[in-house]
Order: structure tokens, then sequence, then C-alpha cells
């Protein structure tokens, strides 16, 4: 009876383990089948530095008007120098990787 209920147990823990293995290989399989585009991704990058950029003029633009504090202006402006320094920081990588790859025996 202990064996009986021991392999039912193992059983079980096994088949549980292969649903979550095939789960895995569906979310794998659907994450390899988006192929994301580098192009696009460097574009949703750029664009998001750019909406940065146009908060904070919009932002100095009102505290000139009377509309916004200086915390507002000062907050959005580090906002966009955040953003630009992660891009230049990406396009570094970028550079450098592409200069190691160029050096490669073929």
């Amino acid at each position: 009876m202990i064996n009986t209920s021991l392999s039912a147990a193992n059983a079980y823990s096994l088949a549980q383990r292969l649903t979550n293995q095939t789960q895995s290989d569906q979310t794998l399989q659907k994450a390899a089948d988006a192929k994301p585009d580098f192009g696009a991704m460097v574009k949703d990058g750029v664009t998001g530095v750019l909406d940065k950029g146009k908060i904070a003029e919009d932002t100095a633009t009102d505290m000139v008007q009377g509309k916004a504090d200086v915390v507002d202006v000062v907050t959005a402006v580090a906002e966009t120098e955040v953003a630009l320094e992660t891009m230049v920081s990406v396009r570094d990588r970028v550079i450098s990787a592409y200069e190691s790859i160029m050096q490669m025996p073929i």
C-alpha cells in the first residue's frame, strides 16, 4: 500500500513537471516567434528620449508662463538627462560589440 501511494505521488510529480516543461517550451516558442526587430527597438528608444525632451521643454515653457513649479522642471530635465545618458550608453555598447565582431578572425 505504501509503494502504491509513493508510486502515485511520483507519477503525479512527473506529470506536473512535464506539464510545466511543456508550458515553458510553449512560452519560449512564442518568444522566439515574436522576432524582435533591432531597428524597431532603437527607434522606440530614440522616440522615448525625444518624448522626454518634449515634456521637459513643455514643462519649462509652463514655468515661464507661471503654470508649473521649478521642481517640476528640474524633475523633467533630470528624467530627460537619464534617458539620454542611457541611450548614449547603449550606443557605446553597440559600437563596442560591432568593433569586437569586426576584429574576429574569419
